[in-house]
C-alpha cells in the first residue's frame, strides 16, 4: 500500500488525540480498519444523525456570534448531501475538495463556533481546529489554511500520503473554506467560455443549433448543461456515474438523460430541427 506500517500506526495516533485515552482501545481496531477499507480514517462513527446535514436559518444555531452562527451554516451547507459530492467522506466537490479530513474535526469546530464570542478567532489547519484565540470584534472570526506542503514534498504520492496520515488536505477553492455555491459558481464562465469559443472558431454570436459535446456531471460541472441551454446549444453530456447523473437532473441542472446512445442521438437530432 501507500503507507508504510510506520505511517499506518502514525494515521492511527493522528485520529486518536481528538478522544480520551480511555477510549482508545476500542477506537484504535476501529480506525485502523477504517484506513485499511478507505484508505483514509473518515470516523464515520461519529457522523452526525440526530440532525439533517443542511443549511438552516441562521438563528438556529446555538452560537454567541453572529458571525459565527453563519460560519456554522456554511459548512453544513458544504456537508449537505444535496450539495456534496461525497459528503460521508466530507468532500464538497472536485473529487478530493474536502471540507475536513474526519468528522471529530467537523464536531470539534462546530462545538468551538457555538462558543465563541465576537472578541475571539478560531483558526483551522487542514481541518485540524487549533483552537480559539483571543482578537477583537474586528478581526476575522475564522482563518484557515489547506494543504500548506513544502513545494518539494508536493507530489501526488506525497499528497496522498499526507492526507492518509491525517496531516494534510486539499479543501479546492471553496470547500475547505466553507463557501462553495455548487455549480451555479461557475455557469457564468462556463457560458461564456462557450459563446467565445462560437465567436473565434465559428465566427457566430450565438450557439442556436449547434452540437456541444462535452463530458461531466460533478460538483461544479452541471454548469456545463446549463450553459448549453443559455447559449442555445443542443448538449451532450457524458457522464460515467449513474447517481452524478441523477442528482443533477433531479436538481434542474440536465433536461433528459438515458443510457442509450441511439436515443441520446436521436434526441440530438430531434433538438437541431427544433432549433
Amino acid at each position: 500500500g501507500l503507507l508504510s506500517p510506520a505511517e499506518r500506526r502514525l494515521a492511527v495516533a493522528n485520529a486518536l488525540r481528538y478522544f480520551p485515552e480511555e477510549t482508545h482501545a476500542v477506537l484504535a481496531p476501529e480506525f485502523a480498519e477504517e484506513l485499511r477499507e478507505y484508505g483514509h480514517i473518515y470516523m464515520h462513527r461519529f457522523r452526525p444523525t440526530e440532525y439533517e446535514m443542511k443549511a438552516h436559518s441562521i438563528t438556529a444555531y446555538p452560537a454567541k456570534s453572529t458571525q459565527a452562527a453563519a460560519l456554522c451554516l456554511m459548512i453544513q451547507n458544504n456537508l449537505d448531501p444535496a450539495v456534496a459530492q461525497f459528503p460521508g467522506e466530507l468532500v464538497t466537490y472536485g473529487g478530493n475538495g474536502s471540507a475536513f479530513s474526519n468528522w471529530a474535526q467537523y464536531l470539534l469546530t462546530m462545538k468551538y463556533l457555538s462558543t465563541m464570542t465576537d472578541e475571539q478567532t478560531l483558526a483551522l489547519y487542514s481541518g485540524h481546529p487549533m483552537g480559539l484565540f483571543p482578537s477583537n470584534k474586528d478581526a476575522p472570526r475564522l482563518v484557515v489554511t489547506n494543504g500548506m506542503v513544502i513545494p518539494n514534498y508536493s507530489s501526488r504520492d506525497d499528497y496522498e500520503r499526507l492526507y492518509a496520515t491525517g496531516v494534510s488536505q486539499y479543501g479546492q477553492m471553496t470547500a475547505g473554506s466553507f463557501c462553495y455555491i455548487g455549480p451555479q459558481g461557475i455557469v457564468h464562465g462556463t457560458t461564456l467560455t462557450l459563446l467565445n469559443a462560437g465567436r473565434k472558431y465559428l465566427g457566430v454570436e450565438g450557439l442556436g443549433g449547434k452540437l456541444y459535446v462535452t463530458a461531466g456531471l460533478g460538483g461544479m460541472s452541471g454548469a456545463q448543461p446549463k450553459a448549453g441551454v443559455i447559449t442555445g446549444a443542443v448538449t451532450i453530456v457524458a457522464e460515467i456515474s449513474r447517481e452524478a447523473v441523477e442528482k443533477r437532473h433531479a436538481q434542474g441542472w440536465v433536461d433528459v438523460w438515458t443510457e442509450s446512445l441511439d436515443e441520446c442521438l436521436q434526441l440530438a437530432k430531434s433538438a437541431k430541427v427544433a432549433a
